[in-house]
């Protein structure tokens, strides 16, 4: 039986699970994800409910699961950095982490000037916060190299 030109598939769930595995485990269309095999069914068959057979079959496929696409957004562009005129005008920021304490200090400030190359270690303690690291960078950085134009910072938001 026909309707709108396609086959009507009457209720019978080993019928409808059998067409929509012909559609998704062929070696073509293996794994598209519930979209595309819901337009591969739609193109020839027809029933009541059928994308929300085709969702449950493809849920419950384990390598569908797998190879879901992230729908995530990139938390910003990425911008082009400009290139620095004169040395200790735009600084490169890190922070080495996780060392054993030595003098009461366990972590490392790393500022790096990114036209020279020249950088300075300044010893902290890991957790301090922004106005310590204000300070910190005042006292070993501003104070030898005047104001800066720009600092990059490698950290996770």
């Amino acid at each position: 039986m026909l309707r709108e030109g396609k086959i009507y598939v009457p209720k019978d769930e080993k019928l409808r699970v059998k067409i929509i595995q012909l559609h998704h485990d062929v070696l073509i269309t293996e794994h598209r994800g519930r979209w595309k095999i819901t337009e591969l069914v739609i193109r020839n068959y027809w029933w009541l409910a059928m994308t929300g057979d085709v969702e449950k079959y493809v849920d419950r496929c384990n390598i569908c699961q797998k190879m879901k696409n992230q729908t995530e957004t990139p938390v910003e562009k990425l911008m082009v950095n400009k290139v620095p005129k004169r040395p200790w005008t735009y600084l490169m920021v890190d922070f080495i982490t996780k060392l054993p304490l030595v003098a009461g200090k366990n972590a490392i400030l790393v500022v790096c000037d990114r036209l020279s190359k020249i950088a300075h270690f300044v010893a902290i303690i890991e957790g301090t916060s922004v106005v310590g690291l204000a300070q910190l960078f005042r006292d070993n950085v501003w104070k030898l190299h005047g104001l800066l134009e720009s600092v990059i910072l490698d950290r996770r938001p």
